[in-house]
C-alpha cells in the first residue's frame, strides 16, 4: 500500500532546474565584454578610443613634424590654411598655427599630453582613496571619522577652484597639472571604497578570517580589498574623462601645462584668439579631438558602470 502524500505547486521557474542539470552561470567578465561588443554605439566608442590612444602612443613616429622642435618649425608657414604648402613645399593638411607648427603633428603631441595627465591623475588619485577608504572602513572609530571628515571638507569645494589656487601657487607644469588633480579627485574614490568596504566587511568569510586571527593587513589586502575594489575601477574609467576636461580648462586659463609641451586644452587657448579672425582651424581642429576623446572615454565608462551595475 504507497502513502500519497500531497505535494506542494512548484513555481514554474524552478521547473527547469529540477529537470536537468545547473547550468553554469555566465562569468562577470563575459556578461560585460558581450555587453560592450552588442552595442554600436560603445563598439564605434572603444573602435575609436583605441585608435586616438594609438595615435598618442605612435606621435614621434608618425607625426610629420615635432612641434617641440623649434628649430624645425618656420616662422614664415604660420598660420596657413588646411591643405596649403609652405614654403619648403611642405603640406599642412590641418593647417599651422601662429608658431608655424603642423596642427596634425600638434594635435598628436597634445593628444599624448592630454592623455598622459588623464591617466596618470587617476591613477594616482585611485591608489590614495584605496587606501584611505579601506583603512577607515578596516579600523573605524576615530580614524574612520578622522579620513572622512578630510574627505567631506575636500569634497565641498569645486574641484577647479581648489586646482586653481594650487597651480597658482606652485606654478605650471605637467607634473604639478597632475598633483592638482590628484588633490582634487581621490576623496570620491575614497568615499566610494570605504561603502564598498563597509558591505564586505560585514560578510561571514571576514569575520571568520577575524576569528581565525589573522593578520589585519592581509585581511585588508587578500580580502577586503579584491572583493571591494570593482565598482571603484568602473567610476575611475569615466573620471578619467573628467580629469582631462579639468586639465583642458586649466591649460585654456593659462595656469595648465606649460607651453613648451601643449595638450590639447592649451591648443584650444592658443587658437581661441584666431577664431573670430578666419584662423578656425588652430582651435577648431584641437576641439574636435578633445571631443571624440571625451566622448569615447565617457561612453565606455558609463557602458562599464551600466554593466556592473554601479551607482556613484
Amino acid at each position: 500500500m504507497s502513502l500519497d502524500l500531497p505535494r506542494p505547486d512548484l513555481p514554474r521557474r524552478d521547473l527547469p532546474r529540477l529537470a536537468g542539470p545547473a547550468q553554469a552561470d555566465t562569468p562577470l567578465r563575459e556578461k560585460v565584454l558581450a555587453r560592450l561588443r552588442n552595442r554600436p554605439t560603445t563598439r564605434g566608442a572603444v573602435i575609436l578610443l583605441g585608435i586616438m590612444v594609438a595615435l598618442a602612443l605612435l606621435a614621434p613616429v608618425i607625426a610629420p613634424q615635432n612641434p617641440h622642435d623649434l628649430g624645425a618649425l618656420s616662422v614664415m608657414d604660420n598660420r596657413l590654411a588646411p591643405g596649403e604648402q609652405g614654403m619648403a613645399g611642405f603640406t599642412y593638411w590641418l593647417g599651422s598655427d601662429a608658431q608655424g607648427r603642423d596642427m596634425f603633428s600638434a594635435i598628436l603631441y597634445g593628444l599624448r599630453t592630454s592623455l598622459l595627465v588623464g591617466l596618470a591623475s587617476t591613477i594616482g588619485a585611485l591608489s590614495i582613496g584605496i587606501l584611505a577608504g579601506l583603512t577607515a572602513a578596516q579600523f573605524g572609530g576615530a580614524v574612520d571619522a578622522v579620513i572622512m571628515r578630510v574627505v567631506d571638507f575636500m569634497l565641498g569645494f569645486p574641484s577647479i577652484l581648489v586646482a586653481l589656487v594650487l597651480l597658482a601657487s606652485i606654478g605650471r607644469g605637467v607634473d604639478k597639472v597632475i598633483l592638482a588633480i590628484v588633490l582634487v579627485q581621490w576623496a570620491q574614490y575614497a568615499r566610494l571604497m570605504r561603502a564598498a568596504a563597509l558591505v564586505e566587511r560585514r560578510k561571514e568569510y571576514i569575520e571568520a578570517a577575524v576569528n581565525f586571527g589573522l593578520p589585519t593587513r592581509h585581511i585588508m589586502l587578500a580580502h577586503l580589498l579584491p572583493n571591494s575594489v570593482g565598482a571603484v575601477l568602473v567610476v575611475a574609467s569615466i573620471s578619467i574623462a573628467s580629469a582631462i576636461t579639468l586639465e583642458a580648462t586649466l591649460s585654456f586659463l593659462g595656469v595648465g601645462v606649460p607651453v613648451t609641451q601643449p595638450s590639447l586644452g592649451l591648443l584650444i587657448a592658443n587658437g581661441f584668439e584666431f577664431l573670430l579672425s578666419g584662423e578656425y582651424w588652430i582651435a577648431v581642429f584641437p576641439g574636435i579631438a578633445l571631443v571624440l576623446l571625451i566622448m569615447s572615454l565617457n561612453l565606455v565608462g558609463d557602458r562599464l558602470r551600466r554593466s556592473f551595475n554601479v551607482r556613484a
